[in-house]
């Protein structure tokens, strides 16, 4: 264990394997560690080799465990993120190789003795197992939370996550109504073509044995604190409504964006490109690792950016319905030669912080993810909602509630968009924000690394205090 007494912890940090949870956790580990605690992050290797970088000054206070997954029937060989899922349909039997060898090493680092033993277990969602094992050694648990205060406020109560009392979630309807328990006027709740999608998958037992709601309601109901990635000046209300559902402490740790450090060796013509266009001028889009998208939908995208007359820069990711050798890599026909010159196409993986972070980006087309949402804020950039999955309609809904964002029209029934609505709300966001006055101050608020690390040191005080009284 760390010395609780003069003020240092060890925390072991288990992150679901997603890029999405993956690098937010590893930025959370660095900052943690710059307060002077250590930090043992679970991880695996391939998801090691891409994903964590350690800086060398904080080599000594953060160990990454690599953990090999165990073979799982249907489970692709060298799968070890939700990014390498050929289907979605497999995400069940990422989740059994994930509690399969998380679990057992999380058992075996809580019996190894002091000063290994950790100080607390923090947590992602998937890892519900982990409270009671925690418990079990006397270890405490906190849940730390990569989705917002108002998409937890809507989903409930922990009961209500797992099925149980009033506010469980037996059919679709049921996630497209604002809770009751919510005091004030929202548009936070799903889309009818959203909870159709959403409800299989996220509220209904899978085959690993429990369902995603399940998992939510088991590791926040049995966890000690609740840490949000947020901020109060962002969701103070939600924050409140969370703490009356959760009946625990809710603390908001911050935003914590990556900074825009990237190595952008590979991408230097792009950053020449950026640097030829006029301040604010250039629309950034990306639509994250986990949304799958079809030909179809890429290519409407594509003809929206086409027909929005803005200079882009998409971060694009090929279909995953593209034939073998097709020839256009999922893009309409000619698509390249008539945005030459004013559009940018970067495949593969790019430096997003870098790019946001450019002073020609002034507007950013996202999937309205949590950690994409982050990021916009904190690089004081204009943000266009496409929601595509999970959280992200609730992100969306938010933040045009906050009026700090503009959510591109969609087919009530079905969810499709025409390039028109793409272009539309492209153009209307761009001209809303001309002056960037708006996004400048949004910036300067959430961009704030001192803010943020303050709010991570409020969380990491509640915890050392939380240890002290238990201890003595």
């Amino acid at each position: 264990m760390g010395d609780a007494n003069g003020g240092s912890m060890h925390v072991v940090m288990l992150p679901w394997l997603a890029f999405g949870h993956i690098l937010p956790f590893t930025e959370l580990a660095k900052r943690i560690a710059r307060q002077g605690h250590r930090v043992t992050l679970f991880s695996t290797p391939r998801n090691t080799r891409r994903l964590i970088r350690i800086p060398p000054e904080l080599a000594g206070h953060i160990r990454v465990v690599d953990i090999a997954l165990p073979r799982v029937e249907r489970l692709p060989e060298d799968c070890e993120a939700s990014i390498d899922l050929p289907s979605d349909d497999l995400r069940p039997y990422l989740r059994v190789a994930y509690d399969a060898a998380f679990a057992d090493k999380l058992s075996a680092i809580l019996q190894e003795p002091r000063p290994e033993r950790p100080d607390w277990v923090l947590i992602d969602y998937a890892a519900y197992w982990a409270p009671a094992a925690a418990a079990r050694h006397g270890v405490p648990c906190a849940f730390l939370s990569l989705f917002g205060a108002a998409t937890l406020s809507f989903y409930g109560p922990p009961e209500g996550l797992m099925g149980r009392g009033k506010y469980a979630r037996t059919k679709p309807e049921d996630l497209t109504v604002v809770p009751d328990y919510v005091p004030f006027p929202t548009t936070v709740a799903h889309r009818g073509f959203e909870a159709r999608e959403l409800f299989k998958p996220g509220l209904v037992p899978d085959d690993s044995g429990v369902s995603e709601g399940h998992r939510f309601g088991v590791s926040i109901g049995e966890s000690q604190i609740v840490g949000i990635r947020s901020r109060t000046e962002l969701e103070s209300e939600w924050l409140q409504v969370l703490g009356k559902l959760y009946k625990k402490p809710v603390i908001p740790i911050g935003l914590f964006p990556p900074p825009p450090t990237q190595d952008i060796a590979g991408h230097e013509a792009t950053l020449r490109w950026l640097d030829r266009q006029a301040q604010g001028s250039v629309v950034y889009a990306a639509f994250g690792s986990e949304a799958k998208l079809t030909s179809a939908q890429l290519q409407t995208i594509a003809l929206g950016l086409e027909a929005s007359g803005l200079p882009f820069l998409w971060a694009f990711r090929p279909p995953t319905d593209a034939a073998p050798g097709q020839g256009t890599g999922g893009l309409p026909e000619g698509f390249k030669e008539r945005v030459n010159g004013r559009g940018l196409v970067c495949r593969g993986w790019v430096p997003q912080p870098r790019l946001l972070a450019h002073e020609s980006v002034g507007g950013f087309l996202t999937h309205a993810g949590w950690n994409s949402i982050a990021e916009g804020l904190s690089r004081g950039v204009t943000m266009v909602l496409l929601p595509l999955m999970f959280d992200q309609g609730l992100n969306a809904r938010l933040l045009v509630d906050k009026k700090i964002g503009i959510e591109v029209e969609r087919d009530e029934d079905d969810g499709t968009f025409a390039p028109k609505d793409i272009a539309d709300a492209l153009r209307t966001a761009m001209a809303e924000n001309q002056d960037g006055t708006r996004v400048k101050e949004l910036a300067e608020v959430f961009g704030n690394d001192e803010a943020n690390d303050q709010c991570l040191r409020d969380f990491l005080r509640y915890l050392l205090e939380y240890i002290r009284q238990h201890q003595g």
